[in-house]
């Protein structure tokens, strides 16, 4: 059970790189606080019944990036939830205009040396084998996440609770996550 019940009042996109948080932030804050959480590439994987490295492996990024960008719009359609976004969906510029026109969009920091500590598993990573490959894609989505931000979490060398908890706090802050009266 959730320690209060709280309502998100517009969905809030967690982006960044591999490996920073969003999905563990967003599930812990989602059963802290009672509200919902949609993970974008289980959603897809979900939708295609297949891996996002099959999809990778067989259809190609710029297939991916398709199917990630018709998974934002059909998320958009329900209700507000937190959404843990892929971390390339920023690639496309239709998905930032969707994101910042219908939501707040947090960008969750990490560095690329931290990520690669954090992936224990880089096979479900298509866009992770080596971290100078990884550095680079940093370093060209990194201005992209910076631009789009709301609001930017510090994540390194940080636990997941109180990541989550900063992430409550500026939330509330920001009268985008409302307590529900009792």
């Amino acid at each position: 059970m959730p320690r209060h019940s709280y309502q998100l009042n517009q969905p809030v996109f967690l982006i960044g790189f591999m490996g920073s948080g969003k999905t563990s932030v967003a599930r812990k804050l989602a059963r802290k606080c009672g509200v919902a959480s949609v993970d974008m590439d289980t959603y897809i994987e979900r939708r295609e019944n297949r891996s996002i490295s099959e999809i990778f492996e067989t259809d190609g990024e710029e297939a991916f990036r398709d199917i990630e960008s018709e998974a934002l719009t059909e998320l958009l359609k329900l209700d507000p939830a937190l959404i843990a976004c892929g971390g390339g969906v920023i690639t496309r510029p239709a998905n930032c205009e969707a994101m910042t026109s219908s939501g707040l969009v947090v960008y969750l920091k990490v560095t690329p040396e931290e990520a690669a500590e954090r992936i224990s598993d880089v096979s479900t990573r298509p866009l992770f084998q080596d971290l100078s490959q990884a550095r680079s894609r940093y370093e060209e989505r990194e201005p992209l996440y910076e631009e789009l931000a709301d609001l930017t979490i510090e994540t390194a060398g940080r636990p997941i609770p109180l990541i989550a908890q900063e992430l409550q706090r500026k939330l509330v802050q920001e009268k985008v996550l409302c307590q529900q009266p009792e």
